[in-house]
């Protein structure tokens, strides 16, 4: 027998209908385990009310990031980053090196207590995209 899509109330993602009413609105905002904000994880995506829009704080700069590359860091170690020294470079232009050999051109402008969050260039679209890194990843970091 075939029934109406009204018979049923569905679920606010639309994965499978619910016969014996709406279930309850899940909580807004990260869950506590991953760590959003102030506890130390990056934020799942831009700032709000920022959308990705230049000259805004917190959002991306402006236009493309220093044509040069800073050389490396003499005396860069193994161990993971310091959020303290890293929070230096919040809303300046900053070459990272990840563990992996990844570099690239980093505007940060979230520092956690394990993670920084902020724009990376990304030279093939010519544009700034919100990015998290773990500090444990990041090899070095030059800002200027």
């Amino acid at each position: 027998m075939f029934r109406s899509h009204r018979q049923f109330q569905m679920f606010p993602f639309n994965f499978f209908p619910f016969p014996w009413g709406q279930p309850q609105q899940p909580p807004v905002g990260p869950p506590p385990s991953h760590g959003g904000g102030q506890h130390g994880g990056p934020p799942f995506g831009p700032p709000p009310g920022q959308g990705g829009q230049p000259g805004q704080h917190g959002g991306p700069p402006s236009g493309p990031p220093p044509s040069y590359i800073p050389p490396e860091p003499q005396g860069a170690s193994l161990y993971a980053v310091d959020p303290g020294g890293i929070r230096g470079c919040l809303y300046r232009y900053t070459y990272i090196r990840l563990n992996n050999g990844r570099r690239f051109w980093y505007y940060p402008t979230y520092v956690g207590r394990t993670s920084v969050a902020g724009w990376r260039w990304r030279p093939r679209q010519y544009r700034w995209v919100y990015y998290g890194i773990d500090l444990s990843q990041i090899r070095s970091y030059s800002c200027s």
